[in-house]
């Protein structure tokens, strides 16, 4: 408008290569079905950006657009997310916790890589992180199911300890009461081979499964997981003190991550979305968590 206000309109449509005619017989055309559509889909987009925090990508936008009944192609969603400049939060490397001098491997290999599990509780793995706080660092320990990917059990703590780990294990247990013979995935760490944690292990009926000496990819899952925590959320975050931090990853977790992350390798589904749609699981050992 402020270069018609500028120039005429007939010196406008001749640069442009367009008649007079046709620019005012466009003025005052309806908008088409298409466009009025797009213009829907960009102010869902919106309303999902902010609802899943700027993580999803065009893979994972369009199949929430989908679940909410809107009828639109992956290409179409990816044009209109780089039209509408809504980007995906990018991902950046952080370091691994610290981890004190290892012992010698208490359990074999035996998950070996087999990250595909075709019942819920019958495979957990854990790992163990740290998030930076003003107030110094808080560690996170975790227990994901592998059959769902979803987060069963976690606990945090100013002091890396077997209780932390115990705990977060202790935690996946009274929350889904698996059947004996479960295989607990973990690293070489110290605390998974300690005394505390093994006869933790032995009391649930676990069998005890651990990643060879410096290879993460033997956990690759739970690595995923925190990748995805540190990327979306910590990244972008600067915790005064441990309990914001423990708010906030609680809010990530138990709301955001296990109840409405769409994951890739869950066909988009949220875990627990992925276990109601594929599992029957009892509601009183599995949703009161």
């Amino acid at each position: 408008m402020i270069a018609q206000q500028a120039y005429p309109v007939q010196r406008l449509c001749g640069l442009l290569g367009v008649s007079g005619s046709g620019y005012y017989a466009w003025c005052g055309r309806p908008e088409s079905a298409r466009s009025r559509a797009n213009g829907e889909i960009v102010m869902m987009m919106r309303q999902i950006h902010k609802e899943v925090k700027q993580t999803y990508g065009s893979p994972r936008m369009h199949d929430e657009l989908v679940a909410r009944g809107y009828r639109c192609s992956r290409n179409r969603v990816a044009r209109l997310m780089r039209q509408q400049g809504l980007i995906a939060k990018m991902t950046i490397r952080f370091r691994r916790a610290a981890k004190a001098g290892r012992r010698e491997q208490v359990a074999p290999n035996q998950l070996d890589r087999q990250f595909e599990v075709a019942v819920p509780d019958r495979v957990w793995a854990s790992d163990i992180t740290y998030i930076p706080t003003r107030a110094g660092f808080v560690y996170l320990a975790v227990v994901l199911d592998l059959y769902s990917r979803r987060v069963v059990g976690w606990a945090m703590h100013s002091r890396l300890s077997a209780q932390l780990v115990a705990q977060a294990l202790s935690q996946a247990y009274q929350r889904r009461r698996p059947g004996s013979g479960l295989l607990h995935h973990s690293d070489q760490d110290p605390l998974y081979s300690s005394l505390v944690y093994q006869h933790l292990l032995a009391e649930y009926d676990m069998t005890a499964s651990m990643s060879r000496k410096g290879n993460c990819w033997d956990n690759a899952c739970v690595e995923s997981f925190f990748a995805s925590l540190k990327s979306e959320l910590v990244a972008f975050e600067r915790f005064t003190t441990r309990d914001e931090a423990e708010t906030a990853i609680f809010e990530w977790i138990e709301v955001f991550y296990n109840r409405v992350r769409r994951h890739s390798t869950l066909g988009y589904n949220s875990p627990v979305d992925f276990e109601r749609l594929t599992h029957q699981l009892k509601p009183s050992a599995h949703e009161n968590g």
